[in-house]
C-alpha cells in the first residue's frame, strides 16, 4: 500500500524553563490565578517529561479516544517527535496516516479513518517499551516457546521474512519478528529457526 505524505510538520512546543518554575514558586498567588495553571505541573516528573510505554490501552496517553489529527497526537506525545501526515487506501477506505519522526527516521506511525479516532499505532522506536518490558530487539525465545497458535506469516512490512505474533499479555498488542530464512514463502518457520528472530516493530490495534 502506497502512502502519500503532505509533510505538514508541527513545530515543537517550547518547554517551560526551570527558572520560570522557580520564579513561580515565589509568586504562588499570582501563578495560581493564571488561567490553565495546574499544581501537578510543578512535579519534577513533568519538568523532564515521561517516557512512552505500550499497554493494553494504547501508547502513552494516545488511545481509542484520541482524535486522528496532528494536534491531538502532538498533545499526547509532547515535543519528542515532529509529525507529518498523509493518506493511504485500505479495503477501499481512505485512511489517515501520521508519522512521528526523529531526523529522517520514522519512529511511530498512527492510523485511523479520516475525521475518526486512532485505530492502530506502529512502534519502531527502540526506546519505547511495553509495560511488560518488551521492546524492539527482544528475541522470540524470550517470549514464546512455540509459534503455533500465536503467530502467522506476513508480507506487509519488509522484504525480509516476517512473522507477527500476538502478545501473551494482550489481544491488542502484537510483535513483528524478522529474521533470516530461505524456506517457502507463506510457510511459518519452525520454532528452532524463530528462536533467534527479533522484534522489529510493535503494533497496538484497537
Amino acid at each position: 500500500m502506497d502512502k502519500f505524505f503532505v509533510f505538514n510538520f508541527l513545530p515543537k512546543q517550547r518547554s517551560i524553563t526551570l527558572s520560570s518554575l522557580v520564579g513561580c514558586s515565589f509568586l504562588l498567588t499570582a501563578c495560581a490565578g493564571t488561567a490553565g495553571f495546574s499544581w501537578s505541573s510543578l512535579s519534577p516528573l513533568n519538568w523532564f517529561g515521561s517516557s512512552l510505554n505500550v499497554s493494553e490501552q494504547g501508547v502513552g496517553e494516545i488511545n481509542t479516544q484520541t482524535d486522528m489529527t496532528q494536534s491531538a497526537i502532538e498533545q499526547g506525545l509532547g515535543d519528542k517527535y515532529r509529525l507529518r501526515s498523509g493518506m493511504e487506501t485500505q479495503g477501499g477506505q481512505l485512511i489517515s496516516v501520521i508519522q512521528g519522526m526523529e531526523g529522517d527516521q520514522v519512529k511511530l506511525e498512527f492510523y485511523g479513518l479520516v475525521n475518526g479516532k486512532v485505530n492502530r499505532i506502529d512502534v519502531l522506536d527502540e526506546g519505547i517499551k511495553t509495560v511488560w518490558g518488551t521492546k524492539i530487539g527482544t528475541p522470540f525465545s524470550e517470549l514464546y516457546g512455540k509459534a503455533f497458535g500465536a503467530c502467522q506469516r506476513s508480507n506487509d512490512f519488509t522484504m525480509q521474512p516476517t512473522v507477527i505474533c500476538r502478545a501473551p499479555q494482550s489481544s491488542h498488542v502484537s510483535y513483528v519478528f524478522t529474521g533470516i530464512w530461505d524456506g517457502p514463502e507463506g510457510l511459518l518457520p519452525s520454532d528452532d529457526v524463530l528462536k533467534d528472530w527479533k522484534i522489529s516493530r510493535i503494533i497496538w490495534k484497537r
